[in-house]
């Protein structure tokens, strides 16, 4: 849809951009997104995309856009996306591979999971201007003691859960800090376990007093 206020022969119209000089967010070298807007191209009408790269099991964080509905095409790679139905309540989960496209009414609850490395998609937008609210403000913007009251829940334990937000728009998740923890905690289990079964096989076992016959105990 073109604008039809806009003055085709300026000297000031803009038809290239280089979505490569647009960051909007990055996570890290393989989890950013680019972003196109009429303020980057300003023969734009109402449309706009975000170039988004995904590492497996990365998330473009539960979000909505208030003002625009959103079609996701995949570029390469694959990825789920979900969205919450609002007029009936379902949750909907849609595979994408190259080629494919979910389509994301306006203002429906939604994200994005890679589902393999090197995933590529590209977001089109029927505005200009999307407008984002996402999950980590909703979840850090409202009084823990609201949601703790309203939902009966611990506020204490609700604050220390909530506490690694950090307050941060989250975008793309996990955080990089995140997923170390988690490889750690991982790398904890197995030695954990490692040395439960070692325990066991190198112990003898006693039995009131005495050993089995040939075993050595000494």
């Amino acid at each position: 849809m073109t604008v039809s206020y806009m003055d085709y022969t300026s000297e000031n119209d803009t038809y290239f951009a280089d979505l490569n000089k647009n960051r909007l967010f990055t996570r890290n070298r393989q989890n950013y997104i680019n972003r196109l807007g009429r303020d980057v191209l300003n023969t734009l009408g109402n449309v706009s995309l975000l170039d988004i790269y995904l590492s497996d099991r990365r998330v473009v964080e539960p979000h909505y856009h208030q003002n625009a509905a959103e079609l996701v095409y995949c570029i390469s790679g694959a990825a789920r996306v979900s969205f919450i139905n609002p007029f009936n309540n379902e949750v909907s989960n849609i595979i994408i591979r190259p080629g494919q496209v979910a389509n994301i009414p306006q203002g429906w609850w939604h994200w994005e999971e890679a589902t393999t490395d090197q995933t590529h998609l590209l977001a089109i937008f029927d505005s200009p201007y999307p407008e984002y609210i996402f999950g980590s403000d909703i979840l850090t913007k409202t009084p823990v003691e609201v949601l703790a009251h309203t939902y009966c829940l611990n506020a204490d334990q609700l604050r220390k859960t909530l506490s690694p937000l950090n307050n941060e728009t989250i975008i793309i998740g996990p955080t990089d800090e995140c997923e170390q923890n988690q490889v750690k905690q991982q790398y904890a289990n197995q030695q954990s376990v490692k040395q439960t079964y070692s325990r066991s096989d190198n112990s003898s076992t006693y039995y009131g007093g005495y050993y089995p016959q040939g075993q050595n105990h000494f």
